[in-house]
């Protein structure tokens, strides 16, 4: 993958969003929506860039928000539709979440009974239940929502017999990616369990996961998808990918601060860190990509890459180049636009990545952290 920037010339750490590339997922997500006739958000839980948000307002129908926060993000940002959906609300929280969505879904019957009197003074908003189609091809437990025993959604057993008024749609999320097959396979099993309720309702969201810019994605086949569910059931479809929006459009360029061989391991020290940075490295596990790096044994030395912390196994695993790294030799780690940026933590106060947007060949530092950061966090 070829950079559009120096990232000599970029401060470090530093995450960078690449504008362009944003466009071109954009692109690629309204020419599936124009010929479905989808309605398409971003997941603000992958990607909560305020800055950059605005770039992708002409290609997406709005926004999906986890949580008060961003349910205010998306509102102010990329404006357009919100939809929320949390495992459960405070009553304050879930008033003020209906003030800015369209859409509200909840994760049970009995926290929808709890709330529905909240509910009816917000008469232009539609609410729905999260479903739990017991069929999921994540292969990560950690996120795989449909574990025996998951707390994520109602089963159809759940929902037989049950008062559903009030409710006007469904909910699943069970991709993780993930390319179209996964998908047509979980649809099959909630037409089977769930088809009698998809007559009932308004719409039905298919969550996210979805790949659907990369280049291999079957796109073709979850058009016909879409319009297949909506022609039987009359249903709006509703998809809320978070990665497909920004595949391939952020780094994160670092530093390297040390260099050093012990027991017979060579080691470079960087100043981002797997554990403040990219936890989902550990949580996973996953090892990342790094522009100009091989696997252990493609190039000619092997090094051992560790993070900033002090914790053990903050590392980010063996790496091959083809000489030495030396002290001040920039680092870059390619597709962490997506859920890297809005997991990031202060844990032992080490430098914060700053963050910035590069759009129309320049460079625009958006937001720097420091001292105060790490102050203002615990008060």
């Amino acid at each position: 993958m070829n950079l559009p920037f120096n990232p000599n010339n970029v401060p470090s750490p530093c995450f960078v969003v690449d504008a362009e590339r944003l466009r071109q997922n954009g692109r690629i997500l309204d020419d599936v929506r124009k010929q479905s006739g989808a309605t398409i958000l971003l997941a603000l839980k992958a990607f909560g860039m305020p800055s950059a948000l605005p770039v992708l307002k002409p290609y997406l129908d709005g926004t999906t928000a986890s949580s008060l926060s961003e349910a205010l993000l998306g509102s102010l940002h990329l404006e357009g539709e919100v939809h929320a959906y949390a495992v459960a609300y405070t009553p304050e929280n879930f008033q003020r979440i209906c003030a800015l969505s369209n859409r509200v879904t909840l994760n049970s019957l009995s926290h929808w009974e709890a709330l529905r009197d909240h509910a009816t003074a917000f008469p232009d908003v539609e609410f729905g239940c999260r479903i739990n189609p017991q069929y999921s091809e994540v292969e990560v437990d950690l996120y795989n929502p449909c574990l025996p025993g998951s707390r994520f959604g109602m089963t159809c057993d759940d929902l037989r017999q049950a008062d559903l008024s009030g409710l006007s749609g469904l909910h699943f999320h069970t991709c993780c990616e993930q390319g179209v097959g996964p998908l047509e396979r979980t649809v099959a099993k909630v037409e089977a369990d769930f088809g009698d309720l998809l007559h009932q309702m308004n719409w039905l969201n298919l969550g996210g996961g979805h790949h659907i810019t990369k280049p291999d994605y079957d796109r073709d086949t979850l058009i016909s998808l879409i319009k297949r569910l909506h022609k039987t059931y009359g249903l709006e479809v509703i998809l809320e990918p978070g990665e497909a929006v920004v595949q391939d459009a952020g780094w994160l360029v670092s530093t390297v601060l040390d260099t050093f061989t012990s027991q017979g391991i060579h080691h470079a020290i960087l100043n981002v860190s797997a554990t403040a940075h990219m936890p989902d490295i550990l949580e996973m596990p996953y090892r990342p990509d790094i522009l100009d790096s091989g696997k252990p044994g493609e190039k000619s030395i092997d090094i051992r890459l560790g993070g900033n912390t002090c914790i053990s196994g903050d590392t980010f695993g063996t790496y091959s180049f083809d000489s030495p790294l030396q002290t001040g030799d920039r680092l870059v780690f390619p597709d962490t636009a997506m859920y890297t940026m809005v997991k990031t933590s202060h844990f032992n106060g080490v430098p914060h990545p700053s963050i910035a947007l590069w759009d129309g060949g320049e460079l625009h530092i958006t937001k720097t952290f420091g001292y105060a950061d790490v102050r203002n966090r615990l008060g």
